[in-house]
């Protein structure tokens, strides 16, 4: 799923004339969007890192001290997106790093709330709803615009950084709620939610739905896609999995990401992009 890239050349015209009266001289680098675009490949990786968060967060819990192990995770998210703010423009490794943390310990704070604290999925998601609405409305208020190709000042990319772990943490909920409250199964929520992340592509290409709620609702049906599916293949049969284990999926996906995401890097090296820091 491809969506167009014209909004960039209108939002750094903006973003330029905002500084120039401002009197700011802004440097290159910071008009250089801090994410990657929106290719087929970014789709690929973004839902092969939501399915090797649930499982991974999944190993982690069930196998060492829970406490623990979200501790740690909390602190692997932090420095992931630290590091990810403090880079001057996109970096493949260092973007879908700062993803895969996001995906892993927003796992573990979903579970937290419905294994720790016992709040129904169905509560948690209208609660992740609500936060992600409020995001949104806050993001577009102050920025003027949610567009996914202007993300070159620190305030947007907080911003898209609390979106996406938003996104995360609902369509964890969300996914978990057909599967396990719904009874639909890993396998049968997995389908449901590929057919439904068509919808927004379709609606974009066919009948005018703008890029950015397009790009967002599919970001968010990619959460409950990749774990579904990831499920489906660690659990045990008697859940109605293939269980192939939460540690060896996770591993195979890790490698997989890892394959894409050198792929790109390589891709940006030949075209003279790669970045100076």
């Amino acid at each position: 799923m491809d969506f167009p890239t014209q909004d960039t050349v209108a939002d750094a015209r903006a973003d330029s004339r905002t500084n120039r009266t401002r009197g700011h001289g802004v440097a290159l680098a910071d008009a250089v969007s801090k994410v990657p675009e929106v290719t087929m490949v970014f789709w690929i990786i973004k839902v092969l890192t939501t399915g090797m968060g649930e499982t991974t967060s999944d190993h982690l819990v069930q196998h060492y001290d829970p406490p623990v192990m979200v501790a740690i995770g909390a602190v692997a998210f932090v420095t992931a997106l630290l590091v990810q703010l403090s880079v001057r423009r996109y970096v493949p490794w260092v973007y879908w790093l700062a993803v895969t943390m996001v995906s892993v310990f927003g796992t573990m704070a979903a579970d937290v709330l419905h294994v720790g604290l016992g709040v129904p999925y169905q509560i948690s998601s209208m609660f992740f709803l609500i936060v992600l609405a409020a995001v949104f409305v806050l993001w577009r208020t102050t920025e003027k615009t949610l567009s996914f190709h202007s993300i070159h000042t620190r305030r947007r990319e907080i911003f898209y950084w609390t979106a996406v772990v938003t996104t995360f943490a609902l369509g964890t909920a969300v996914g978990d709620l057909t599967a396990v409250s719904f009874h639909l199964g890993y396998l049968a929520s997995g389908i449901l939610f590929a057919a439904a992340i068509a919808v927004p592509a379709i609606a974009h290409w066919r009948f005018g739905l703008k890029a950015v709620p397009a790009f967002w609702l599919a970001y968010i049906l990619t959460r409950p896609v990749g774990a579904s599916f990831a499920d489906w293949l660690a659990v045990p049969a008697a859940r109605g999995g293939l269980d192939w284990g939460t540690g060896q999926v996770s591993v195979a996906l890790a490698v997989v990401i890892a394959g894409f995401v050198a792929y790109l890097a390589l891709s940006r090296r030949r075209s003279g992009q790669w970045p100076a820091g």
